[in-house]
């Protein structure tokens, strides 16, 4: 059985290529022994202020920023438990998430305080998370606590855990727990099939040898771009960071020309298409000649979008992966010269089946069936606290343990997995998922909604779009402007609907059940009347 964890492998890369630039974000610029030390310092800071020991949470609040690695390399020096929060979170979602997650600290952006000091003051404990603020207070902490060689903490081993708090198929975010060894490995194995153990990245770098540089475009906070970000930090490449909440276009092929990117890692269609549009506004702009790899997951990457960049980047493989927080799965590439570039399609194998939701037998390729998506191999143990949705998505078939997100998709006669999407509790729209529940109970708390239902629409940059359709109180006057302040008062903006249709039914069922693919429909229709 390997052993692999992360922060040890960075220690030894630290001491192995001391010199070699680890992190770049704008001016600043992070050598591997910088990166440990200021790791080091940190995880003795959490240490003393916040009494963090092994097993313990510890929250991190940033942007696409060096302190977010750090603080995740620090608690992994710990023996503690690095924990993603969605830097869009209101008071209210974030207090779920730390009193969720027992975190004993947060560190955050500036410009997030407010929100984080309103969360954390909720918090019913022995103990409120010490929340460390990003800028001065951060790097006078570093200052003050003890150098590496002046302490050492516990050896982190490959049974230190990783959190990754999704909405994934649990509706309200839970912690998805990974071993840092299964995650090593499944990083590894899903951009290298069929090589099962990873090499020994020192002798690599002690060979000069190195990975990409790596501009994550999507944020840190989420799978696509952490997991990214693990991969190639762990084969002694360099990560290239843009701090800043939003995409900005222009800005990412700036760094991309800048620092000699060759790895980009976005979000499918939601962050693509806006690169593509500036490359097609400006197409001798930059020079992106160094530039050999697109990788995405998680969400809608469409063929015409990537024939489009490949367009412009002919020397570039675009890589769409199967995965999410909940298990990796194997990738499919479209380079320029492919006759046709298809969307991302993958095969059967001894990791990946396409199961019935209810017997658990694969479904029969060449047929009309419909199955969900199940991932073998190296996966997660379970949510945090909730053994009930663990074992409802962390599945045995044939003695052995599968990763079932929710993917459904069918089977072609060759074997090739046709993937048809999430099922239809789950709205994906730019890689943040909402769940219609979470938005239904806050819109009926407002006195003039009798009802409602919340559903996805297609969106061609977004994949989908959240619209609420909405019957309102007998006798009450309501618009679209009141609900849009009514949500972004109590939701976080991905989460609030786009558009708020009001109709005179919703037509449930006599057990109250709503007809989601009626309302769908519906939405779709009034949309095309009005599409706002």
């Amino acid at each position: 059985m390997s052993d692999w964890n992360f922060a040890r492998v960075w220690d030894g890369l630290a001491a192995t290529v001391p010199d070699r630039v680890a992190v770049v974000c704008g001016d600043r610029r992070t050598s591997w022994s910088e990166f440990a030390e200021r790791a080091s310092r940190l995880a003795w800071f959490l240490r003393a202020e916040a009494k963090v020991e092994p097993g313990d949470r510890i929250a991190i609040d940033l942007t696409n920023r060096p302190e977010y690695l750090e603080t995740f390399y620090a608690a992994l020096k710990l023996g503690a438990i690095p924990v993603n929060v969605n830097f869009r979170y209101t008071a209210t979602e974030l207090h779920y998430l730390l009193d969720n997650s027992d975190a004993k600290a947060v560190v955050h952006g500036p410009e997030f305080t407010k929100v984080v000091q309103s969360a954390a003051k909720r918090i019913q404990k022995p103990w409120r998370p010490l929340a460390l603020e990003a800028g001065a207070r951060y790097e006078s902490a570093l200052a003050a606590s003890a150098p590496a060689a002046e302490w050492s903490a516990r050896e982190p081993i490959g049974d230190d855990l990783i959190f990754l708090y999704t909405g994934g198929t649990t509706g309200m975010p839970k912690g998805v727990m990974w071993r840092n060894d299964d995650l090593y490995v499944a990083l590894w194995v899903s951009a290298h099939p069929g090589v099962p153990e990873p090499p020994d990245p020192l002798a690599a770098a002690r060979a000069g040898k190195r990975a990409a540089t790596l501009l994550p475009a999507a944020p840190l906070m989420h799978g696509t771009g952490l997991f990214s970000a693990l991969a190639a930090l762990t084969g002694g490449g360099t990560v290239v960071l843009i701090d800043r909440m939003g995409l900005d276009a222009s800005l990412v092929w700036d760094t991309v020309e800048r620092e000699r990117v060759q790895s980009l890692t976005v979000v499918g269609d939601v962050f693509a298409r806006p690169l593509l549009d500036v490359l097609d506004a400006e197409p001798d702009r930059w020079d992106l000649s160094a530039l050999r790899a697109i990788t995405s997951s998680g969400v809608l990457f469409s063929p015409q979008v990537k024939r489009g960049l490949l367009g412009h980047l002919p020397a570039v493989t675009i890589i769409d992966s199967l995965g999410a927080s909940e298990g990796l799965g194997p990738r499919s590439a479209a380079r320029a010269d492919d006759a046709a570039i298809a969307p991302a399609r993958f095969s059967v194998n001894d990791r990946i089946r396409v199961i019935d939701e209810e017997t658990g037998a694969d479904v029969t390729p060449g047929t009309d069936e419909v199955g969900l998506v199940a991932i073998g191999g190296r996966i997660p143990l379970g949510y945090f606290k909730d053994p009930e949705k663990s074992a409802a998505t962390f599945r045995v078939f044939d003695g052995v343990r599968y990763s079932v997100p929710g993917d459904y998709a069918s089977v072609d006669a060759d074997g090739t997995v046709k993937l048809l999407g999430r099922g239809s509790a789950c709205i994906n729209t730019g890689g943040e998922k909402v769940y219609p529940e979470e938005v239904e109970a806050e819109l009926r708390k407002h006195a003039s909604v009798f009802d409602c239902v919340v559903v996805g629409v297609p969106d061609p940059r977004f994949g989908e779009r959240v619209v609420a359709l909405v019957q309102v109180t007998d006798g009450h006057y309501l618009d679209e402007a009141e609900l849009v302040a009514w949500c972004r008062a109590h939701l976080a903006g991905y989460k609030s609907p786009r558009r708020f249709l009001f109709v005179d039914s919703l037509q449930r069922s006599a057990a109250g059940k709503a007809h989601h693919q009626e309302l769908r429909a519906l939405a779709v229709e009034l949309l095309t009347v009005d599409p706002g």
